[in-house]
């Protein structure tokens, strides 16, 4: 223990250098974006001109955000370097390469905000609401709200075609490429297979604790820590022990994000996180934080949760007297607990894990990054 927390103390003692990398990728994977999408704009808009707001819309998703994926992946790629034959590989064309998850999340995020019906994202209308808006705007002819939801359900696919190629088109070698394309298809199918588990328990499968943390693993989790640092590891070549590592750091710190997203969700301060904290019980979001506050209430509580938590016509005294129950019962705390618990293994692992210094610094300032956001 004393020998993991002086690693740790290592780790954390390269800030200035680490803080300054950490900006260089995230800026580095904004540009590599800018670059792909002016030319797909000019791409569709030499199709019809009509079709620039779905490449405009493509953009505003994908450019929020702390690009937490591509700093996954590219400091997975700058640890195993040296442990594979990826240590030829170009820095500029891995960081278009992970430049690509940022698509994947893009997809992800439009298409959960409609099966969520959700409102805003980021500080600004979703996409579905987007585009009925531009529906009555235009004059258009037909229901506004159809023509919303197909318009972004076509707006995610499009995102996720390309994110395929984008990553198919960033300058990696043949061989890295042929590496990185397992991980990247088991992301992609974990992520889609997890959106259906989230509709399978909002209906009522997948009950309890057990079943909001399988939910959360497979939706989010997977794919915004342990894939994207296993994407980096496949690009360098990596053998065994160095993925196994990433799967010990990846799963306890990607649950610790999701969890403290779901806080966020609930308790966040909306000037901050984009969105009102009152949407995701509006929504009747199924987290780990209402699991344990169902299991913890007393009756009356629990006939609190069943008449208040996703009901639509709910207003914002009732959600908060809803926020109080999920304290009194103590789940917020528990939840809390858990986010520590989770980042202390993730920590250790980064300080145990066979990667090069400079990568070992970097991941653990992203994850602390990761699990104290406050948006």
């Amino acid at each position: 223990m004393i020998a993991r927390a002086q690693q740790r103390e290592s780790a954390r003692s390269a800030p200035p250098l680490a803080a300054a990398d950490l900006d260089r990728v995230r800026a580095a994977v904004a540009a590599a974006l800018d670059a792909f999408l002016a030319q797909q704009r000019a791409t569709l808009a030499g199709m019809d001109p009509t079709l620039a707001p779905v490449v405009d819309e493509v953009r505003a998703v994908a450019e929020g955000g702390k690009k937490l994926r591509p700093s996954f992946a590219y400091w997975g790629w700058r640890g195993a370097r040296g442990h594979g034959p990826g240590v030829g590989e170009d820095d500029e064309a891995v960081l278009r390469a992970v430049a690509a998850l940022e698509f994947v999340h893009a997809s992800a995020l439009v298409h959960d905000d409609v099966m969520d019906a959700a409102g805003t994202r980021r500080g600004r209308p979703t996409t579905h609401i987007g585009f009925a808006d531009r529906h009555t705007a235009h004059g258009f002819s037909g229901d506004q709200q159809l023509f919303g939801v197909g318009a972004a359900i076509l707006v995610g696919d499009l995102a996720l075609v390309w994110s395929d190629e984008m990553l198919r088109c960033s300058g990696i070698s043949e061989a890295a490429l042929g590496r990185a394309r397992a991980v990247w298809d088991t992301m992609r199918t974990e992520v889609t297979a997890g959106q259906y588990l989230d509709l399978l328990r909002a209906a009522g499968g997948l009950p309890g604790p057990d079943g909001a943390l399988t939910v959360a693993r497979y939706k989010s989790a997977g794919y915004t820590v342990q894939r994207p640092l296993q994407l980096g590891a496949a690009i360098a070549g990596a053998g065994p022990s160095v993925v196994e590592s990433f799967a010990a750091i990846g799963l306890p710190l990607g649950e610790a994000f999701q969890l403290r997203d779901d806080l966020l969700g609930v308790f966040g301060d909306p000037q901050v996180t984009g969105k009102s904290a009152d949407d995701d019980l509006r929504e009747g979001k199924q987290t780990l934080l209402v699991a344990l506050a169902e299991e913890a209430a007393d009756d009356a509580g629990r006939r609190l949760l069943g008449e208040l938590l996703g009901n639509p016509d709910a207003g914002p005294e009732e959600f908060e007297v809803l926020r109080g129950l999920l304290v009194s019962t103590g789940a917020r705390d528990r939840v809390e607990q858990r986010i520590t618990v989770s980042t202390v293994r993730a920590r250790d692992a980064i300080a145990e894990s066979p990667i090069a210094d400079d990568a070992r610094a970097a991941l653990d300032a992203l994850a602390v990054a990761a699990t104290t956001r406050t948006a």
